[in-house]
């Protein structure tokens, strides 16, 4: 018969890696949601798997993938605004990006993809009547929108990679 040590470790073992898992695929879905920081939320999925026993806990590791998710989080915050400027964009151009992006999540995929740019269109209309530049504004939003996903997902991709080798490695032999 099992010591009850041994199957209270087990059951905390099993519950930080469903919610390292759990964590992690909400770090994916928040690459695209803008309520949701991916990569800091796929990165409290990596501390979740090091607090198991049966991954060895590497404050280096975690501490540098850390500040790597606390970057890409402030990258995500400026480079909309970076392509907005970039593009003669004003601050109505990338609000409106956001507010395309939450409208169009409720019509995937493609309310996603185009969501932002027409957000960022109906702002900068709102503000400029010059359809040309207006026009240019909204892409130049677009574009750091989409680098601000890309960033994100690449970041909370990597994350899950990390997971998935430690959890493999920790628990191989539960499998």
């Amino acid at each position: 018969m099992a010591q009850p040590n041994y199957l209270y470790f087990r059951a905390m073992d099993i519950l930080l890696l469903v919610l390292g898992a759990l964590l992690i695929m909400l770090g994916l879905a928040g690459s695209f949601l803008p309520v949701i920081p991916g990569p800091l939320t796929s990165w409290l999925g990596l501390l979740s798997l090091h607090y198991t026993s049966k991954v060895e806990q590497d404050w280096r590791f975690l501490g540098w993938t850390l500040a790597i998710a606390l970057i890409v989080m402030i990258l995500d915050y400026l480079i909309p605004i970076w392509g907005t400027k970039a593009l003669g964009g004003t601050k109505a151009g990338a609000v409106g990006s956001t507010i395309g992006l939450v409208v169009g999540l409720f019509f995937p995929p493609f309310g996603i993809l185009f969501g932002p740019f027409v957000g960022a269109l109906a702002g900068e209309l709102s503000k400029n009547s010059d359809r040309k530049s207006a026009l240019r504004a909204a892409f130049g939003s677009f574009l750091g929108f989409l680098s601000g996903v890309m960033l994100k997902l690449i970041i909370s991709l990597v994350y899950l990679l990390f997971f998935v080798s430690a959890a493999w490695e920790g628990f191989e032999s539960w499998f």
